[in-house]
């Protein structure tokens, strides 16, 4: 990977597109985002692929990550509270549950950060009728 310094930020480029990265929202993503990103959509990712492979059907899962940062330590991230919204029908609440610890334990983003990141993991069904 190849990092340009711009005058309002950091430039960079993948097979997907181009990445803006600055302090400033106006002139692309904060590093606290893309770092936030990077956790929940990797975690997303894992169990979704857990949850098909199981054949567990779902109508939506939406995924909600509050951050908590210490402004006293250069405002690192402490913690990243993950709130999963699933939705669907003859939902087991009990086996989802459990198929979000699998998706911890093979999270590569999660498992990278676990010793300086605090992750905490929720999880709500919604039944659809």
């Amino acid at each position: 990977m190849d990092f340009y310094l711009k005058d309002e930020g950091i430039r960079t480029s993948f097979e997907f597109g181009q990445l803006n990265i600055a302090s400033d929202e106006h002139h692309g993503f904060r590093p606290y985002q893309l770092m936030v990103s990077s956790i929940a959509g990797c975690s997303l990712s894992v169990y979704r692929k857990i949850l098909d492979k199981q054949r567990i059907k779902y109508e939506d899962i939406k995924l909600t990550a509050e951050v908590t940062r210490n402004n006293d330590e250069a405002n690192r991230i402490e913690k990243v509270k993950l709130h999963y919204v699933v939705k669907g029908y003859r939902l087991n609440q009990d086996k989802l549950a459990k198929n979000l610890e699998v998706a911890r334990k093979n999270c590569s983003m999660v498992q990278s950060v676990k010793d300086s990141i605090e992750i905490e993991e929720t999880i709500e069904c919604i039944e659809l009728s």
